[in-house]
């Protein structure tokens, strides 16, 4: 089979040929359809996340080894099963979900895999969909897509799914305006499913004219430069004056200062973005302000089936979608890293 793998940190994806795996036990073996490219798959194909103040999180410090197959938005067709593995059958379409954890902590337990300590996520620990094959361990992570195509389905995996978990930890989306910080793929994809959700009022914020132009588009009441000098008071009169929910999928020191400074007293932050770097924040602000910060990592199993619910539905709008064959996954992932891409880019093998 064929992939295309981190070689070295911070190099160009390699086309590497291998021998196509064979499922043993509850193992599935899927021929991959389409993949989504995403923007942690830069992060971790640069090797570190940068934790601030000259700090990182190596690849290399948790133990990955090169090369290895990024991807973990991946729908495939089953191609084989191991003897054990029971509820698919070749031909069957599937998305992945590429969350899996240990299945014996309590979190896994709980359905939580995706907080697992000791993940066995596909694309990250274990390869990914940049392949023209991919092993999934067991047929309960498959997800029947229905009628929606494969390229539509793929995204769901982690930008669905990781705005939807995110959308759901807060409780005023029917009541108040939500702030969304960062319009590329993940925020088109926030301001669909918030729609999904019956949220009141979705107000974008970027420093790219194209990706605010996008978000409103698709459906955002406003849409911000978070570099003006006035951004604060802006997002404050769009908000009607308090704004009490803010969603950073950016995740840098700029983005998430902005939101502080924007909140409400009693208002609530979830952060998602993995951008990376530090601020600091004076501790009386949390009574005094009575302020929520909350981080948000992908979403769970349940999560997933729940939102794919919504999908086949057609409650969900379609975001901008491109397609590529997987031997442009280089430049794909390039693209991505240099913010030239508006929603979401699909490799199809």
């Amino acid at each position: 089979m064929k992939s295309y793998d981190i070689v070295e940190y911070g190099a160009p994806l390699k086309p590497i040929e291998r021998p196509t795996p064979k499922p043993s036990g509850t193992e599935v073996l899927l021929k991959v359809t389409a993949a989504g490219v995403c923007h942690s798959d830069v992060h971790i194909a640069d090797g570190y996340f940068d934790m601030g103040g000259g700090k990182r999180l190596n690849m290399a410090d948790r133990g990955m080894k090169l090369p290895h197959t990024l991807g973990h938005e991946t729908v495939g067709e089953v191609v084989a099963c191991g003897p054990d593995a029971k509820g698919v059958k070749p031909g069957d379409q599937r998305l992945i979900f590429p969350w899996i954890g240990c299945g014996a902590c309590d979190v896994c337990r709980d359905g939580l895999e995706n907080h697992c300590m000791a993940p066995r996520y596909l694309g990250i620990q274990k390869p990914g969909g940049y392949s023209d094959h991919i092993i999934a361990p067991h047929p309960r992570y498959l997800l029947d897509i229905g009628n929606i195509s494969p390229a539509e389905a793929a995204p769901h995996a982690c930008s669905g799914l990781t705005t939807y978990s995110a959308l759901r930890k807060f409780d005023t989306l029917q009541r108040h305006p939500l702030v969304i910080i960062g319009a590329g793929g993940l925020g088109l994809q926030c301001i669909a499913i918030h729609k999904a959700l019956g949220g009141k009022a979705a107000i974008a914020v970027d420093i790219s004219p194209e990706k605010r132009a996008a978000a409103l588009k698709a459906g955002a009441v406003a849409a911000v430069d978070g570099a003006a000098p006035d951004a604060v008071a802006q997002l404050k009169q769009a908000a009607g004056g308090a704004v009490w929910s803010v969603l950073d999928l950016f995740g840098g020191p700029t983005t998430a200062q902005l939101a502080i400074d924007i909140l409400s007293k009693g208002g609530k932050l979830v952060i998602v973005g993995l951008y990376g770097g530090q601020i600091t924040i004076p501790l009386p602000l949390f009574p005094q302000r009575a302020l929520t910060i909350q981080g948000s990592y992908t979403g769970s199993l349940r999560e997933l089936e729940e939102l794919l619910a919504l999908v086949r539905q057609g409650k969900v709008p379609r975001i901008p979608m491109g397609t590529r064959p997987l031997d442009d996954a280089p430049a794909a992932l390039a693209e991505l890293k240099a913010g030239k891409v508006i929603g979401r880019t699909v490799l199809t093998p």
